[in-house]
């Protein structure tokens, strides 16, 4: 039966080694498909004179169109620069936008062509151009600094006051920087920021950059003109003595202390303060004539200031300190009929039409009927005799300005009429 059979016995591997197989001799040479290339030199030597011509004639291709791009960019360049010099604006403008044509990366023409659409008064393509000056990662921080000074300047040109103050301040420290001061001190002043003004000018004269002390004392003045229209005295005299204290000299400041103190009540004081002006700014005293007369009627010492009037006019004849002497000795009844010699006095000394028609505004013709129209003839010729002439730009006006409503420049407007100019 299937039970009673016995299990066939397991065979159990042979434990003993195996002896090595005999080692097959390789063959001496492989087969032409296995065989490795062999290096052969040959090819070195016929490939390095053809890797060196082409190279040449590349770089001679290379040469060559630089040089020519080179001759476009001059020719165009100088193309434009003799338009330019014969005032023929549209085309140098036309020459040197085909000069950055074709050399796109000088700066040099970029700038050229910036400053001709300023000039021209197209200030949004000059902005352009110079924004892209300076969106150039290569520029260097010189005209970087140009850059951004140009910028400025077709902001400032522009009227765009704001804008041309942000440009402005980003130039301190800047090879620019008195430059850019002095435009930022131009924009405070047009738009009557006085304290900001004040603080530039500051700054330009603690940098050695010129004596500011003038402009200075100006804007202190303007700063209490602005006080006394709010009713404030006291802040106002505060900021006058300031301005006499920074600059003695300024004649404005002590002409407007003055005037505060003696509408304030206080005519000694004002009569001591155009005392001193008359030392330290004597030039002056023809615009301070009629402050004078006020106050030192209002003082009662008439009489000294006549004397003082005299002295002045002895050393610089003038025509307003004539006329204050004139009215100083009216006051007295008896000198009434002699006041009127000094006009005669003064045409001995100098040919004045004005002196002449004051002495005949005083006088009585034979024909006193005709007087009035003579007199009037003679009034309407020496109006504009009678008016103060900017030194800078020649603006006449019939009032004294210490800064010109024309250029805008300070203590322009001598002290004198036009007559004694």
């Amino acid at each position: 039966s299937t039970a009673g059979q016995r299990a066939a016995p397991i065979v159990q591997p042979s434990c003993r080694p195996r002896p090595p197989r005999p080692l097959q001799r390789l063959p001496h040479r492989l087969p032409n498909c296995c065989h490795p290339m062999e290096f052969d030199i040959s090819w070195i030597l016929l490939g390095l004179p053809l890797a060196f011509v082409l190279g040449w004639l590349a770089s001679r291709f290379d040469l060559r169109q630089l040089r020519a791009e080179n001759r476009r960019a001059p020719k165009a360049y100088f193309k434009g620069l003799n338009f330019l010099l014969n005032e023929q604006q549209d085309q140098a403008i036309d020459a040197f936008i085909e000069a950055v044509q074709n050399d796109p990366d000088t700066s040099e023409l970029h700038f050229a062509l910036g400053n001709l659409f300023r000039r021209r008064g197209e200030y949004d393509r000059a902005v352009r151009v110079h924004e892209h000056l300076l969106s150039r990662g290569d520029l260097s921080r010189a005209d970087q600094e140009r850059a951004q000074y140009a910028l400025a300047l077709d902001f400032l040109k522009a009227g765009l006051l704001d804008r041309a103050e942000a440009a402005l301040s980003h130039l301190e420290g800047t090879p620019f920087e008195g430059q850019a001061r002095l435009a930022l001190l131009a924009i405070y002043e047009r738009s009557r920021d006085w304290p900001h003004a004040a603080g530039i000018a500051r700054k330009m004269h603690d940098a050695h950059q010129g004596d500011f002390s003038t402009r200075q004392a100006h804007y202190l003045c303007e700063q209490a003109q602005a006080c006394i229209a709010n009713n404030d005295r006291p802040g106002a005299l505060a900021l006058l003595n300031q301005a006499v204290a920074t600059a003695p000299e300024a004649a404005r400041a002590r002409i407007d202390l003055a005037r505060l103190q003696h509408l304030m009540g206080e005519s000694g004081a004002a009569l001591g303060t155009l005392q001193a002006l008359s030392r330290q700014a004597p030039a002056a005293v023809p615009l301070a004539t009629p402050l004078m007369l006020e106050t030192a009627i209002a003082a009662g010492q008439a009489p000294e200031m006549q004397a003082l009037l005299q002295a002045h006019y002895a050393q610089a004849p003038s025509l307003d300190v004539l006329e204050g002497i004139v009215a100083l000795q009216a006051l007295n009844p008896t000198d009434a009929a002699t006041a009127r010699q000094w006009y005669v006095r003064h045409l001995d000394k100098e040919q004045s039409l004005v002196a002449a028609a004051k002495w005949l505004a005083e006088e009585k013709l034979e024909h006193e009927e005709f007087h009035p129209q003579i007199q009037r003839a003679l009034d309407h010729a020496v109006k504009p005799l009678t008016r103060y002439r900017c030194a800078a730009c020649g603006f006449e006006a019939r009032q004294h300005f210490w800064q010109c409503p024309g250029c805008q420049t300070w203590d322009s407007y001598p002290a004198r009429r036009v007559e004694e100019l």
